[in-house]
């Protein structure tokens, strides 16, 4: 089974709110909602990749000593393998804001739960809710 890695971050506003975005339709997962991030190309290291997605989906820009690690996850899906190191980010410039079409909803840590979230997001919940 392939593995593939993916980063994902806990991105925290000020009012202690975490980001989510939901996956759009015509991907695998449509509707779900997640952590901003996504696959780690060839030749980039997990905070390059976050890096990068939050300018590309979000039009924000955060460094490598502003993204803390977290915890990660670790889940076998039909067809591959998730791996996928979280961090958290209380730090960035500018607004977020859908590059890509995709809903985004400041949320809570005790209504994480609330929303359909894909498998391997699960576990995570407990300890966001514990750091945030």
């Amino acid at each position: 089974m392939k593995t593939v890695l993916v980063s994902a971050v806990v991105l925290v506003d000020t009012d202690g709110r975490i980001l989510l975005a939901q996956r759009p339709e015509g991907k695998s997962m449509a509707g779900m909602w997640e952590f901003p991030g996504g696959k780690v190309e060839a030749g980039e290291t997990p905070e390059g990749a976050l890096i990068r997605e939050l300018q590309e989906e979000l039009g924000i820009d955060t460094w490598e000593s502003c993204l803390a690690p977290l915890t990660f996850a670790s889940h076998s899906y039909s067809d591959f393998h998730l791996l996928m190191p979280v961090y958290i980010c209380r730090k960035w410039n500018g607004i977020p804001t859908s590059n890509e079409g995709q809903a985004l909803r400041w949320v809570h840590s005790e209504n994480l739960r609330d929303f359909n979230m894909p498998p391997a997001d699960l576990p995570l919940l407990p300890m966001i809710r514990d750091w945030v």
